[in-house]
């Protein structure tokens, strides 16, 4: 009787997919469940109306059933997944708004005039909402490998190695032999493990942005003052090489650093006054120079963003600002890619 219950409250709550980006996913989640409920009590009595019914009917229902199962385990995952992509910023509601278009009236189950379920209907409703949710899971896993993929090919425009988690060990084997049966549950289940791996590489790949060098080394008020590359020196008036970019700004101001990594210098160099230089996993070195305080010291573990100096004006300076440069194999590389790439990363998550 419950499972045969839980089949035409299925179809009563018939997913509307074509809503997957509402980003309201804990409320829908909550009407959900307080509709399956109130839908438990109408369906077991319309349930113990038609157990009645002799032959045909009742093995239909039986059949209807196991579809049922089969959608309820289907939901679980799909829930599931809901969950990790709102954690990955991947919005992705799969679950109805009760009093949409797609909720039907408790009526319209019913064939006019004999007060017998629309078996029919509710298999074609069934049929629908499998493919709604298997549509919900497809839509989750091409927006994270998307990404991932996005991601993949801004690091490797720059030269960043990028190791990601492959599929899980995946050796099988045993004698073949013929199906006894299909599992349209296994199936479904290998699908969503499908996804879940897709969404996983993704939140590797977000991991890597968070920690390479692609992010602003300054907040607050200032403004980039020279470029990378040759330029008019500003104290022989000659051409000259920069090796860096100079982003003027407020003595004082904080300095951060552009990703993680350890710091492998803090100190002072000729013509850059006071230096930090953060060495990074992938190789890479950042430097921040013509500092007025250094905040960090030698061997010391820093993050994204972690405050590592102030802005001054020591060395072979004109006035405050910060010099900032991106090394690798101790040749300096034009920072801006870095950090134009660094800001199209993050409007992607």
């Amino acid at each position: 009787m419950l499972t045969n219950a839980l089949t035409v409250a299925a179809f009563l709550m018939s997913p509307d997919i074509a809503r997957l980006m509402s980003g309201q996913n804990e409320d829908v989640v909550a009407a959900y469940e307080e509709r399956v409920t109130q839908l438990r009590i109408e369906v077991d009595r319309l349930y113990s109306r038609s157990y009645a019914q002799a032959g045909d009917l009742n093995l239909q229902l039986q059949e209807l059933s196991q579809q049922q199962e089969l959608l309820a385990e289907q939901h679980e995952l799909v829930k599931a997944l809901v969950t990790k992509a709102d954690e990955l910023g991947i919005e992705a509601a799969a679950l109805p708004t009760p009093g949409s278009d797609a909720d039907l009236e408790t009526s319209s189950l019913y064939l006019p005039n004999t007060g017998n379920p629309d078996i029919d209907a509710v298999a074609r409703s069934l049929g629908d909402m499998m493919s709604d949710s298997r549509i919900a899971m497809t839509t989750i896993s091409r927006t994270a490998a998307g990404r991932t993929a996005s991601i993949l090919a801004e690091f490797d425009a720059l030269g960043i190695p990028v190791e990601l988690p492959t599929e899980p060990l995946t050796g099988i084997g045993g004698p073949l032999l013929p199906p006894v049966g299909e599992d349209a549950a296994s199936d479904l289940v290998d699908d969503a493990n499908a996804v879940m791996a897709a969404l996983y590489r993704y939140q590797a790949a977000k991991g890597i942005i968070e920690r390479a060098p692609v992010h602003m080394p300054i907040a607050g008020s200032f403004r980039q003052s020279s470029g990378f590359g040759n330029r008019k020196d500003p104290f022989t008036g000659r051409r000259a090489f920069h090796a860096g970019l100079d982003f003027a700004a407020a003595s004082g101001t904080a300095v951060l650093s552009a990703g993680a990594g350890t710091v492998s210098f803090a100190g002072r160099q000729a013509g850059y006054g006071n230096v930090v230089e953060i060495t990074h996993a992938d190789g890479l070195v950042t430097r921040y120079a013509h500092l007025s305080a250094i905040l960090v010291s030698k061997g010391q573990d820093v993050q994204t963003g972690t405050p590592i100096a102030r802005v001054g004006s020591t060395g072979r300076s004109t006035g405050p600002h910060l010099h900032f440069e991106v090394r690798r194999a101790d040749a300096p590389l034009d920072p801006k890619p870095f950090l134009d790439s660094g800001r199209r990363l993050q409007q992607l998550i």
